[in-house]
């Protein structure tokens, strides 16, 4: 990737590939077509790495006519402030957890309810097929356009600087940042829980300053975000499983030519699948990175936590909330919920 006038530039750093990333000003004339692609992850993390590998590709095969600059870990605001800018084409390409993307096109959640996935197995078939091209058809309503893979966020855990989460009844009373999205409010009211909804960006300094006790995220988040200086335990729950929706501004989408379009979506797709496998790869590493960095790891019993969900009414008002329709898909992936 040429890299032009830049104010900053950040060095990308990664087991899966190294790359740079220039931020954030092009020369007008530079290419034909000069977009903007946001995200809340760290420089290193492997959605980073592939998507520099990504927009690399797809300068190249348009011969120069489509340059798109990485702008990640929440340099152009909050999840929720990109959300707003994506929409009004203030910026064109942002990655967004399903989960969060809810607050606008409520069914985009439905893969991250508490404890349905028992593997990859179920999740990749899911939403590389019927339950993701369901809510990608809700989410064209909004006026966003996602791409056919999404990236992997990966299974979330718990974590905490006070006490060992190892059964529901330790959440009782206990302060943790989720984020701003009705499912995670729902699941840990659920289990008498005191969530706290928070931005990414704010969260270290949330949990450094004991605003909130603990979080959950996936382990490279943990890891690359550094939270393990903030808290102590970490329970492998893997409570829910998250992806980012590679979502573009609908109407400028549409308004690209047909070739355009198709080697974006082609190299972002491809990038996808890629940073799958750094996700599941790396796991073993980041668990071994963070237990030398102190964390204590507490293996769990899911059993009970969903046998908690279920007593609370947690299925059955999800249930109600997402329609027959979109559960009758999930449950063709995930077997019987409730």
């Amino acid at each position: 990737m040429t890299i032009r006038t830049t104010r900053r530039t950040l060095l990308l750093a990664g087991t899966a590939a190294s790359a740079t990333i220039a931020m954030p000003w092009i020369a007008k004339g530079a290419a034909e077509f000069q977009f903007k692609y946001a995200n809340n992850s760290p420089v290193a993390h492997p959605l980073n790495i592939r998507a520099v590998e990504a927009m690399e590709r797809i300068k190249k095969e348009t011969n120069g006519r489509v340059e798109i600059q990485i702008f990640p870990n929440n340099q152009l605001g909050s999840d929720t402030d990109m959300l707003s800018q994506l929409r009004s084409g203030a910026i064109e390409f942002f990655t967004l957890s399903g989960l969060i993307l809810s607050t606008l096109v409520p069914v985009a959640s439905i893969n991250g309810l508490g404890f349905i996935w028992d593997s990859y197995d179920k999740v990749w078939p899911a939403m590389d097929g019927g339950l993701g091209a369901y809510v990608r058809a809700q989410i064209a309503k909004s006026g966003l356009h996602a791409m056919e893979r999404q990236w992997d966020n990966g299974y979330r855990q718990m974590t905490s600087s006070t006490r060992p989460i190892k059964g529901p009844d330790d959440l009782k009373g206990f302060k943790i940042r989720v984020p701003p999205s009705p499912l995670w409010t729902s699941m840990f009211k659920a289990f008498d829980a005191s969530p706290m909804s928070i931005n990414f960006s704010e969260v270290y300094s949330a949990l450094q300053t004991k605003v909130a006790e603990g979080q959950e995220n996936p382990l490279s988040i943990i890891y690359f975000a550094k939270l393990y200086e903030v808290q102590k335990y970490l329970s492998e729950t893997n409570h829910m499983w998250d992806g980012f929706w590679f979502l573009a501004n609908r109407k400028l989408w549409n308004g690209l030519p047909a070739d355009v379009r198709d080697v974006i979506a082609k190299n972002l797709n491809n990038s996808a699948i890629d940073q799958r496998a750094d996700i599941l790869k790396q796991n073993e590493t980041f668990k071994a990175n963070l237990t030398g960095k102190g964390m204590e790891f507490i293996k769990v019993d899911q059993k009970p936590f969903r046998e908690k969900l279920q007593a609370a009414g947690f299925y059955k008002e999800w249930k109600g909330k997402y329609g027959d329709e979109a559960w009758s898909v999930l449950e063709k992936y995930t077997g019987p919920i409730s």
